[in-house]
């Protein structure tokens, strides 16, 4: 047998091999930090909207995709945004959905403040390298239309400000729909969360894909 020939064998061999080895792709990782609307509050886990969203990236043929949920219960952007370190070097996720504020509003916390800490958060995300969705939220008009204003101008104007995506209102089509709201008022029941989910998706899936 000659150079030339086994030459030749030896690519058809390296070829076959190249082909028959399985291929891994790369886990990658969606972090969510959140407040009650995304900590499954008076709902099974299970039927939450976090939950659904992993089952929708499995069944979208997007399993490579690990949902982390990092959202606490009456967590604050100041809280977020103290924990925000601590998240991403433990997940080193690869897109963070920041959901909250809607607490700080309900407390009528300033909303410069409110603002400088979910900045805070989206500068963080970015320097790690990775990509923010930001979730827009609104408050009851009874705190008064100046504030409730105020308060709703700070998502899209930070979105603009850093490029980030942005969830127009996470409650859209579900605060003022029967049925869909829990007896407080504030957090929405099982039959809300495949809406919430729908919300976020059509934001987050370009991000994924």
């Amino acid at each position: 047998m000659n150079t030339a020939q086994v030459t030749a064998r030896s690519i058809v061999f390296l070829l076959f091999v190249g082909f028959a080895l399985p291929v891994f792709s790369k886990q990658s990782t969606v972090l969510i930090v959140g407040d009650s609307l995304s900590a499954a509050y008076g709902v099974p886990s299970e039927q939450a909207w976090v939950q659904l969203l992993q089952q929708r990236l499995n069944s979208n043929g997007l399993s490579q995709w690990q949902v982390v949920n990092a959202s606490i219960s009456g967590e604050t952007t100041d809280g977020g945004a103290r924990r925000l370190p601590k998240l991403l070097q433990e997940h080193e996720p690869d897109v963070v959905v920041i959901e909250l504020g809607g607490n700080d509003g309900l407390r009528g916390f300033p909303p410069n403040v409110i603002e400088s800490n979910l900045e805070n958060m989206i500068q963080r995300v970015q320097e790690f390298g990775a990509d923010a969705v930001l979730v827009g939220i609104q408050i009851p008009p009874n705190y008064g239309q100046r504030y409730t204003q105020m308060f709703a101008e700070i998502f899209p104007k930070l979105s603009e400000r850093y490029g980030t995506a942005l969830v127009p209102f996470f409650l859209e089509g579900i605060y003022d729909a029967e049925g869909l709201m829990q007896d407080d008022g504030i957090h929405p029941t099982v039959e809300a969360q495949p809406k919430m989910l729908d919300n976020v998706w059509p934001v987050l899936r370009p991000r994924l894909e």
